[in-house]
């Protein structure tokens, strides 16, 4: 039985690409959301297909992974060259409250959950290959990254590894993006740690492998120089790489790379 009251899924007859969409009902949201889905060639015959969860940054969508960046394009040509093993990619939208939930638990819906529960059950319940044996991995852009290092932090024993790009590392340099006050975030629990350092010292002896890249000429570079020191000094093990590049599409649609092959190594 679905844990979703409704789900529409695309017509694999109209699909192009390698590229299905999910709609469902969300329990943690209480309204309806949207994810796009790559999956492989003949994922049907994959045993335990893995999971990769990419997530987007303010202002977008589900659908900006795959249409500003040609995610699909890009794992299906690194499948396809044998640089990478098969995977599945989600591309969830946020929830869509206002110009970015940020991925945490609201009082009025539960963004956090519906990465870590619905987005997966979603995918769980409408493609086979992907079990409850199935690694699932969790990336992401700018508020993207925020969520994946934070929940990838957060919930240790669901994901197997953890990338992001560009990160927003806290709450608070949410404020830079969003033209709401941070105020009016009104969030379940206020005491709620919001750093993704928080989660990472506090879970460090199950902290999955860890990576984040970050654009020299990114308006977050300083942030994320923060975090890596943090983490040095913490001695919890992690990989940080800068490039020449800013906070823009070009500059993700390039490491995206660099997030497959991370993950390839623990799927």
């Amino acid at each position: 039985m679905s844990k979703f009251r409704t789900t529409e899924v695309s017509d694999p007859q109209y699909e192009r690409d390698n590229l299905r969409f999910i709609t469902v009902k969300s329990p943690a949201l209480g309204h309806r959301a949207n994810l796009s889905l790559f999956l492989p060639e003949n994922h049907e015959q994959i045993e335990n297909l893995p999971l990769l969860i990419l997530m987007h940054g303010v202002y977008g969508s589900h659908w900006v992974w795959p249409f500003k960046a040609g995610a699909h394009l890009t794992a299906h040509e690194m499948i396809s060259g044998g640089e990478i093993q098969p995977l599945a990619i989600a591309m969830p939208s946020d929830g869509l409250w206002r110009e970015g939930s940020g991925y945490l638990t609201h009082e009025e819906a539960n963004f956090e959950a519906w990465i870590t529960e619905d987005v997966i059950d979603a995918v769980k319940e409408n493609i086979p290959a992907v079990t409850d044996q199935s690694k699932t991995c969790i990336s992401g852009l700018s508020m993207g990254g925020y969520g994946a290092l934070r929940l990838g932090a957060k919930y240790p024993e669901l994901f197997s590894a953890v990338s992001a790009h560009s990160s927003i590392t806290d709450f608070s340099q949410l404020g830079k993006f969003v033209a709401e006050p941070l105020s009016e975030y009104r969030l379940k629990d206020p005491g709620d740690p919001l750093s993704a350092f928080y989660w990472m010292q506090k879970n460090r002896k199950i902290l999955p492998p860890l990576r984040f890249d970050c654009g020299v000429d990114d308006l977050l570079i300083e942030e994320n120089r923060k975090l890596h020191q943090q983490l040095k000094e913490a001695d919890i093990s992690h990989i940080y790489e800068e490039f020449e590049g800013e906070h823009s599409w070009p500059y993700w649609t390039l490491h995206l790379r660099d997030t497959l092959r991370f993950i390839d190594q623990h799927i």
